[in-house]
């Protein structure tokens, strides 16, 4: 190029016949003056650029390799974050897929319901698996399942200090400013307040108005002589929420190999992070008699900001009046072969809508599983070593726990011939996914220090203790 410009400048090529022609005119704008000038602009321009570059990528190194005390400082423990939980698609009612969960063999899973996303696999235990957790429970003893208000609950509900008006708020979970029979009747899953024709009416005169309480009527109750009237009821168990015997079994590190099988199976299906799978509930088995029964409900409660998760307590610097069972996934077992009755009922699986007040209709209410569960939408009939499971919440859109999924709704009919034995994996999650992440980073900490501590609080609860069975 400086080449031709050069011949161009001075002229060369000149003559009519020339095949080379000059480009401009000499001391032109293309004078040989100018393009030296322009050459060193360039030159300049781009040794700029170059030494910008050179400059931002070694400034980016430096902060990377020293933080500095301020950055050293809030490095020291980084914020622990976690990723989306893992929720299987439904397709359609009855879609199977096939899944491996065991090296010998294969298992199928098949969609029994969209709302909510409810799953049946069967096969997942095998017939001897079954019978020695029925015979661990049997050696580990069973223990009538709560269904009506304890002392120390009484004692507790005594001495909050909360307002008629808070605890309104907090049962108001629609947020209409009235209490339905539903809201009443469960401060938690296992802790109901209301059973179907244990006569409420009858309680300081309160007549309810199509099963609704204005909070108005709701503030001239006093909940403790509610409490005592359910305990000097002296209530049938066919009127009972819950007409069960039930005790737990310890999954974790050191358990029967066969119970730590189980749960390495169902980590597997849920398809979750071990850290979650291996800190939650441990492996309740339930026997239900002839009549026995529990009235529908669904697993896990709602998180306001007056609860708290019962399995992340540890972790919460905060006093809350109320704790709750943060339960994403229910994994039932059916262990037995149920001669007659004992189905899972789902009343409300895959209605278009859902109105919590429909669920009563014509002195027929579908949550009581004694009378009704014929009238349910789906029941799941008990196969010796099928397996159920379910979500419990709704997805939030960002990967983590949602509202809890109203179509979780369901219960255990009523036994008519026979003995009922079935078992419950919950796999407990926070909805807050930083108080969840913090508990597990807890936890690791403590089960690297070792020593009783490194078990969840819900470990070191009475209602838990002593879960493992010595063989």
């Amino acid at each position: 190029l400086e080449f031709i410009l050069a011949q161009a400048a001075a002229g060369l090529g000149d003559g009519e016949d020339s095949p080379v022609r000059p480009l401009c005119k000499p001391r032109g704008i293309c004078s040989r003056a100018y393009f030296l000038v322009l050459m060193v602009f360039v030159h300049l321009y781009l040794g700029n650029v170059l030494a910008l570059l050179l400059f931002v990528h070694y400034s980016n190194g430096d902060e990377s390799g020293d933080p500095g005390p301020q950055h050293r400082a809030q490095g020291s423990r980084p914020e622990p974050t976690l990723g989306p939980l893992t929720r299987l698609e439904g397709i359609k009612v009855g879609h199977e897929r096939k899944v491996q969960l065991v090296t010998d063999r294969d298992h199928f899973i098949r969609t029994l319901s969209l709302k909510p996303l409810l799953f049946e696999i069967p096969g997942f235990l095998t017939d001897d698996e079954c019978r020695l957790i029925i015979h661990l429970a049997q050696m580990k003893g069973l223990q009538r399942s709560q269904i009506l208000p304890t002392e120390e609950y009484e004692e507790a509900m005594s001495t909050m200090q909360v307002s008629q008006l808070d605890l309104f708020q907090l049962l108001d979970q629609n947020r209409d400013g009235h209490l339905q029979l539903r809201e009443v009747g469960i401060l938690g899953p296992d802790l109901p307040l209301w059973a179907p024709n244990m006569g409420l009416a009858s309680i300081d005169g309160w007549v309810p108005c199509a099963g609704v309480l204005s909070l108005q009527e709701f503030s001239n109750m006093d909940l403790r002589d509610f409490h005592k009237y359910m305990r000097s009821h002296k209530a049938e168990s066919s009127e009972l929420v819950r007409n069960s015997h039930h005790t737990w079994l310890y999954q974790g590190e050191g358990a029967h190999h066969v119970m730590r099988a189980i749960r390495q199976r169902v980590l597997r299906l849920t398809r979750l992070s071990p850290e979650i799978v291996e800190l939650s509930e441990p492996l309740q088995v339930v026997r239900y008699g002839e009549g026995g029964h529990y009235h529908a409900h669904v697993d896990s409660g709602p998180v306001y900001p007056e609860t708290i998760c019962s399995h992340t307590k540890l972790v919460a610097n905060e006093s809350v009046p109320f704790e709750t069972s943060c339960r994403y996934m229910t994994v039932l077992f059916y262990l037995n072969n149920v001669t007659g009755g004992g189905e899972t009922v789902f009343p409300v699986a895959d209605n278009r809508t859902y109105d919590e007040m429909s669920l009563i209709q014509d002195d027929v209410d579908l949550r009581d599983t004694r009378r009704h569960c014929d009238k349910g939408n789906l029941r799941v009939k008990p196969r010796q070593g099928t397996a159920v499971f379910w979500y419990n919440y709704l997805p939030d859109g960002q990967g983590w726990v949602g509202d809890v999924d109203d179509y979780s709704l369901h219960g255990g009919c009523l036994v008519t011939r026979g003995t009922k034995w079935i078992a419950n994996n919950w796999i407990n999650v926070d909805p807050s996914r930083e108080r969840q992440a913090l508990f597990q980073q807890e936890m690791a900490r403590l089960a690297r220090e070792g020593g009783a501590d490194s078990q969840p609080e819900w470990a070191l609860d009475r209602a838990y203790r002593d879960t493992r069975v010595e063989l």
